[in-house]
């Protein structure tokens, strides 16, 4: 990206959005099948979301995909290029930036250096324009750039996580539970952000167990339960779905 991020429908300079498509995946934990057979597409410059409780096999999702557990897919390409042979170590360099559940920054490093490691694909010097998008999006990292990340807030190190991952310039955007443990003010921040990141055209990738996020931020959802896709839909549908609404809205 060259120019800052605005509200609107810009779209990122010299990144063509990419599609994923994700066909018959299954993971397992030892004898465990955490994810079983799914299939899904995340069309280019689309905003997905997967919703579902504790255990219904959403993080497996995320990280089979993205190579870090063991995992087959008849079909797994992004931009139409393969990625069950890719190492999770490669991910980066074909386009995929990842916010991982719990955030992981590095706690002893000052901000910038933490967003700094985030383009370690790239040369360093040619990063400053990335780093005042990041700047621009998350103005208080700025402001506390020189600040250790384990002295940061929750929601603080939440905004670091993602900026790190848009350092590397993704051509999507993978989050796992980017609400977890903020206040609702927070929550509305970061709902915020993913709504501009959607804006420039970058392909997303969303998993929450927070329904009410998920529905402000993405295009179309889908319900998984038991490793299994069990509902799909356009957000505006599942978030009026009667029993989507008794079980994840409380409603």
């Amino acid at each position: 990206m060259t120019a800052p991020i605005t509200d609107g429908d810009a779209r990122l300079p010299g990144l063509e959005p990419v599609e994923l498509v994700v066909e018959d995946l299954t993971v397992h934990y030892g004898g465990v099948q955490a994810v079983r057979g799914i299939s899904f597409v995340v069309g280019a410059g689309e905003s997905v979301g997967i919703i579902g409780a504790n255990g219904a096999g959403k993080t497996s999702t995320l990280r089979g995909i993205l190579g870090l557990i063991p995992r087959r897919a008849q079909t797994l390409t992004l931009g139409g290029e393969d990625l069950r042979r890719v190492a999770a170590s490669q991910m980066v360099r074909r386009g995929v930036g990842y916010v991982p559940e719990g955030r992981h920054i590095f706690a002893g490093l000052p901000v910038e250096k933490n967003l700094l490691l985030g383009a370690y694909t790239r040369r360093w010097r040619g990063c400053g324009d990335q780093l005042a998008e990041v700047y621009e999006l998350f103005p208080v990292l700025q402001e506390m750039r020189t600040r250790l990340a384990g002295a940061l807030s929750g929601g603080q190190q939440q905004m670091l996580a993602i900026g790190r991952a848009l350092m590397a310039q993704p051509r999507l955007l993978v989050l796992d539970e980017p609400s977890m443990g903020l206040s609702p003010l927070l929550v509305n921040d970061i709902v915020s952000v993913l709504q501009r990141l959607h804006a420039t055209g970058l392909s997303i990738l969303l998993v929450e167990q927070n329904a009410k996020l998920t529905f402000a931020t993405t295009t179309r959802c889908f319900v998984m339960d038991q490793g299994r896709i069990v509902k799909t839909g356009l957000a505006s549908q599942l978030r009026d779905d009667p029993e989507v609404r008794r079980i994840y809205l409380g409603l």
